[in-house]
Formats: C-alpha cells, structure tokens, sequence
C-alpha cells in the first residue's frame, strides 16, 4: 500500500496517485431517487472549470461540514498543510454552526477572491445561490466528499466510489453472518445515515442491492419491518439517534429473538448500535456482525478485537491529495479529469468526478491494510496484543 505522508500532499500536485476507481457500467442506484440516470443532454465529458489558470498564491477556500467523523477533522489538516506547502493561501473553515454558517462562509470567500472553492456540505441541496454566486464571479467549485445537488454550478466532484462502498457492505454482512452465526436464516437490521448528505443515500442503495435479493428469498429477517431508506436513516449521522432507534427496536422485537447483524453506514452508527445490542444483551458469544466506514480509531480497535465485524478505508490523505492536484490543474490553466462521468447526476447535471477506491477491512486483513498508516498501524498493533 503507498504510504502517503504530509509532504507526499505537495507531491501529490504534480503527480497522479496510484489509485483508480470502480464500479463503472453499472445503473444509477434508484431506491432513493438520490440521483436520477442521465442523459445525454446532462453527461459531461470532463470538467467545464475555466482553462485560464491564476496565480499561485491564489486565495483557495475549503469549507468543511461539521465535525461529525474523525476523517473531516484529518481533512482539515492536511488541507491546511497541503495548501500552505504548495504556495497558496487556503482558507479552511469548518460549518459547525449549521448550513447557515457554510452559506456565509462559502460567500465570504468569493469576497475575498478565492479562485476555487472546495466544499464539503452540510447539506448539499442548500447551497444553489452560494454556488451560483460562485460561477458569476469565476471561482471554481469542487465538490468534496459530498455532492453538491440541484445546482448546474458545479465544475468537480472528487470522493471515494460511494456506491461500490455501499456493495461492500452489504457483502461484509453477508460473508459475516456465514463465518460467524452458521446457517441461514439471519435476524438483522438495517441503518441509513443522514438524508441531507446525499452519500447516506449512495451507501444505502449500494449495500440493498447486494442485501435486498437476500432479504426476498428469507435469508435475511428484519424483525423491525424497517428496510426502507426513509425508516432507517439516521439525522445528523449522530450516534444517540442511532442508538435511540436501535433501543427501540431490539425492545419492541427481540426479546425472544436473536440479531445476528447490523447494517451500518459508518463506524460511528455501528459503535452505537453494538451498543444498544449489548446493553440488550444481545452479543451472546459473538457480537452482531456490523458493518462500518471510515476507520475511526475506536472501530479499528473493535474491529481487530472481533466486536465490530468490518469497516471501510478511506484514505483521507488520499482523496485531499487528488484534491490539490487539481487544484494545481486548474491554476496552471489545464483541464480537472475525472474518471467517472456517468454516476453522479445531481439532479441537474452529471458532475464529471474522480473516484477513489475504498478497502475492506475485517480481523483478517486489518494488520496488512494499516500498516503504513502513521495513525492507525500502531492502534492496530496495540489492539491485537490484547
């Protein structure tokens, strides 16, 4: 595995990062409506930024959601870092003051004459006369992480392959339950995230087409009856309302049953779900096989321990080096490429982006998968002594 360190940013620029994404040919997810098929009045091709390029020690915004994940807050950093190294001057603010806030910070960096903006949303819908406002004045929006919906002023979207992370998931469930719980049937549940970040809906669609066909032939039992995308999402991707719902859950449907997994979109969710299960008393010998992302610290600890059955890596070094590689395109006047222009219609437009592809992680594999990462190889070290 490359070993990105913050020096590797700068490098990152001028070179393209040994990674590619997957996933192509497949059909727009549909059980959300979270991005309708394009067509051939909406594809593009390639980036629509301008081609005139700007000054190195450009103004280059970055405005970021609130602190929900431990990746946002790393992204921070190494914004700051990677920006400063390569000679321009970022401005990099977090939202955690709500929508509102992200609304005003992203219009105070067209005051200031940024060149590009980088967004990472709270809510992606609510940004239209942001980023409209943008586009009058010439600056370059790039989607990051979490795509900007409903608006044609979008030039980049650069993210890891939510769908294809979603599949992933659904598979680790699946694989679980037969290593772990024996034979079918499997009582499980499902959790969605946010339903104002549009990747909640990316995950939830990737993962029901490997689960749904499972859960129509009755290998899989939702005792809840709760398995569609708007009864199982979690506001604000906080891990007490996703214990709240899963407290309720095992309450009202388990007392004489087992749940043999959980559905989860992200490590956050999953660590309150186990927990709810556990506090029901339902980790028995093994605990419900649950799926994660975003190798939090804590979940990567559980997940060399067997209490958390997988997470997902998303290198957030990674995707913020793509992200200041273009950046360095577009300042020296050449054009973003993506490597994806099919997937991520946003209600107005297919948003050309750059796909990075995310790793599965479980007891098996999680030594090898982290061992150059500064962060969390010696967590994963210190974890498995125990």
């Amino acid at each position: 595995m490359q070993k990105f360190s913050k020096a590797a940013i700068v490098l990152a620029v001028t070179g393209a990062l040994a990674l590619t994404a997957c996933g192509s040919g497949r059909t727009e997810p549909s059980a959300t409506d979270a991005a309708p098929a394009p067509s051939d009045s909406t594809s593009a091709a390639a980036s629509e930024a301008p081609a005139a390029g700007f000054p190195q020690d450009a103004v280059i915004g970055v405005s970021l959601p609130q602190k929900t994940s431990e990746n946002w807050v790393l992204a921070e950093g190494l914004f700051t870092d990677g920006l400063k190294q390569a000679g321009y001057n970022g401005i990099v603010q977090f939202a955690n003051g709500g929508v509102t806030e992200q609304q005003n910070q992203i219009s105070a960096m067209i005051t200031k004459g940024a060149k590009v903006i980088a967004v990472g949303a709270i809510d992606g819908s609510q940004l239209s006369t942001q980023l409209k406002e943008a586009k009058d004045q010439g600056v370059i929006v790039i989607a990051y992480e979490r795509l900007l919906t409903g608006s044609p002023d979008v030039d980049f979207y650069v993210t890891f392959d939510n769908y294809k992370i979603g599949q992933l998931q659904g598979q680790a469930l699946l694989e679980g339950l037969a290593k772990l719980k024996g034979d079918a049937p499997y009582n499980v549940e499902l959790l969605a995230g946010s339903p104002d970040d549009s990747n909640a809906a990316f995950f939830f669609d990737g993962a029901m087409s490997v689960l749904q066909p499972k859960i129509d032939d009755g290998t899989l039992k939702v005792l809840s009856g709760q398995t569609e995308y708007k009864q199982v999402v979690t506001p604000g991707w906080t891990a007490k309302n996703a214990q709240n719902r899963m407290d309720a859950i095992l309450a009202a449907n388990y007392q004489n049953e087992d749940l043999d997994g959980i559905l989860s979109p992200n490590d956050n969710l999953a660590r309150a779900a186990l927990t709810a299960a556990q506090s029901a008393g339902k980790t028995g010998d093994h605990w419900p096989v649950a799926t994660g992302l975003d190798s939090e610290v804590e979940s990567v600890k559980w997940v060399a321990q067997g209490k958390q059955y997988s997470t997902i890596y998303k290198d957030t070094r990674a995707v913020v080096a793509k992200t200041i590689e273009l950046i360095g395109d577009a300042q020296q006047g050449k054009p973003m490429e993506p490597n994806d222009t099919e997937t991520y219609n946003n209600g107005v437009k297919v948003v050309p982006s750059y796909l990075i592809t995310p790793i599965l992680v479980t007891k098996d594999n999680v030594a090898e998968v982290y061992v150059d990462d500064p962060n969390l190889g010696p967590v994963v070290k210190e974890a498995l002594k125990g």
